[in-house]
């Protein structure tokens, strides 16, 4: 039951707010890879794990709608503050509220109000047990006067809800556990709590019991299932441990279809217990690479954590440009002919295709006056311009590519178009490029597929592997951002630019999730900013803006509105870049 009335007409929903509070918990120092999900009901707290902000779903504590939302607000500048863990709750709460009003004395009349209005609700001391009432009055003083420690009291749990403080005791669910890990080493898999993000694991609702408890509820904006999220199961048990830490002792890494109970069901006629090497596989291109990853839990680079292995995709053969892309791809190579530097002549060559008059006729004049010195040079030549500039384009071929758009397109088949597209445009341009696509399973499964290197023409065979392309696993996109940064950087160019197509949120089966992943990200672009290479992103994913400029800078991405449009947006895109 709540400890305090609800007020639904002036109820004040997180939905309402999803705009404006994670703009205000990261101006104010929060952790900008925390995303924004609902805690629960009208009476719940609001924390935070290493991966998301949780308040609540809704508030109506207050019969007034503003004193409800200045309640939002004011939690969300709590959050953003540091707190420490050595305190009890009470003084732990209480120093945190007393640090975000010094550093932010314009919330402090807001507070206040927020304070008189909720101490109303709360019971009188007078009316509760001798221990209770002394805990009572710790607590009131500690709301009234933040900067006075208080006390340690063993009795506020036993009061109603502190709503304008933070959760006594967030919720830590369970992660399955890893039985053949246990079994190994003998000791209990590690927690885990789960990433409810843009990529939430919808797939997991067959799950009840404990985890029911700690359920949460997915804003609408965030319900966009992935075909990973019916493998959240396989996701689960193939175990590791926090941020590279116990990755030792992970499942077996399957060598064929994954059977048993791991296997996760069938969906829409389709088998998800995928085999990872088969006869149709990819083709791998040598032994691997060693690469390696940011843990930010450790705040360390752990040196040849992943292999990444370039590969050929399987399946491809000869192709010429679908009849259905003809007409678009003559359009924009008309447009990026444009872009082509004009020829500039030049005078006094020795060869070349057209004779110099005015130096044929100056030559006979001298020579008739018996000035003439030797032959000069009486060509004119017409070199080609090259624009000092090399693209590298990589694209996300993740599970999540599957997903069919509105139109009824596959985003496999948009991200197909795109490729071909953009590789016309940047051969009729002149200008140097490079195409792959990556996927992942775990780190020591990075694949970076080679469509067209930088040695190679644009030519039905480099174009056939384009259109062979198809979904692969997951998006260990930090690994695959360091080995596309170093294949550009070997490029002799005055620029070089590397796009990143992407449909979401890099993620993988085991700790390669939430902030660990972002983080991961982040730190490979900064790395490949220091090589001289400029990464740009752009993404169809619609909640990328809740990620992304953490990643690569408020100007460091775009989102596409209409992933159909993708293949005119990338074209226009480079075109607008490279002018």
């Amino acid at each position: 039951m709540n400890a305090y009335p609800v007020h639904p007409d002036a109820a004040v929903t997180l939905s309402a707010l999803e705009t404006l509070l994670p703009v205000l918990f990261r101006a104010l120092g929060g952790d900008p890879a925390l995303k924004l999900k609902p805690a629960g009901g009208h009476g719940a707290h609001a924390w935070q794990d290493e991966a998301t902000l949780y308040l609540p779903e809704s508030i109506a504590l207050f019969a007034s709608a503003e004193l409800n939302r200045r309640l939002y607000l004011w939690l969300a500048a709590l959050s953003a503050e540091p707190v420490d863990e050595t305190l009890d709750w009470l003084n732990r709460n209480r120093a945190a509220a007393a640090a975000c009003l010094a550093r932010q004395p314009g919330l402090a009349a807001e507070y206040r109000s927020l304070v008189e209005a909720f101490l109303a609700l709360r019971p009188e001391p007078d009316s509760l047990p001798d221990e209770q009432r002394l805990a009572e009055l710790a607590v009131r003083e500690a709301l009234a006067h933040p900067e006075r420690a208080q006390p340690a009291s063993a009795n506020v749990a036993d009061l109603a809800p502190v709503s304008l403080w933070l959760h006594p005791n967030p919720p830590r669910p369970q992660a399955k556990p890893d039985a053949g890990a246990n079994k190994q080493s003998g000791s209990a898999a590690p927690t885990e709590t789960p990433d409810n993000g843009p990529r939430a694991k919808q797939g997991d609702k067959q799950q009840a019991g404990e985890e029911k408890k700690v359920s949460l509820t997915d804003f609408k904006f965030e319900a966009k299932p992935r075909w990973e999220d019916y493998l959240s199961d396989h996701r689960d048990n193939q175990g590791g441990g926090e941020g590279g830490q116990g990755d030792e002792e992970k499942g077996p890494r399957a060598t064929g279809a994954i059977d048993g109970d791991d296997a996760p069901p069938a969906t829409s006629g389709m088998t998800y217990g995928f085999a990872w090497h088969t006869e149709n596989d990819d083709t791998p291109l040598g032994p691997g690479i060693k690469l390696p990853e940011w843990d930010c839990r450790k705040n360390v680079l752990i040196q040849d954590y992943c292999l990444l292995k370039p590969m050929l995709p399987a399946g491809a053969s000869r192709q010429p440009l679908p009849d259905r892309l003809k007409s678009l791809a003559r359009h924009i190579q008309r447009q990026f002919q444009a872009l082509t530097p004009e020829r500039s002549r030049k005078s006094g060559e020795f060869n070349g295709p057209d004779i110099d008059l005015d130096r044929v006729i100056r030559f006979f004049v001298e020579r008739h006056s018996g000035h003439a010195i030797g032959e000069p040079g009486l060509y004119q030549a017409w070199p080609q311009k090259e624009r000092s500039l090399a693209c590298l384009l990589l694209a996300d071929l993740s599970l999540s590519t599957e997903n069919r758009l509105p139109s009824g397109h596959k985003i496999i088949d948009v991200i197909r178009d795109s490729l071909a597209l953009f590789a016309e445009a940047l051969t009729a341009s002149g200008d140097r490029f490079g195409l792959y696509g990556f996927s992942s399973i775990q780190r020591d499964e990075v694949r970076f597929l080679v469509l067209k290197d930088f040695s190679e023409r644009y030519d039905d065979e480099t174009r056939g592997r384009v259109l062979a392309l198809r979904p692969g696993y997951y998006t260990r996109m930090g690994a695959a951002i360091r080995q596309a940064s170093a294949v550009i950087a070997e490029q002799t160019a005055e620029r070089r630019l590397l796009l990143i197509v992407s449909d979401g949120k890099p993620s993988d089966l085991d700790h390669y999730d939430g902030r660990y992943a972002v983080e991961d990200t982040r730190e490979s672009v900064r790395e490949a900013r220091a090589l001289g290479v400029t990464p740009f992103c752009v993404t169809v994913d619609q909640e990328a803006s809740a990620y992304l400029p953490h990643i690569f800078g408020s100007n460091g991405f775009v989102v596409v509105q209409q992933a159909e449009t993708l293949p005119q947006v990338l074209t226009r895109l480079y075109a607008q870049m490279t002018r």
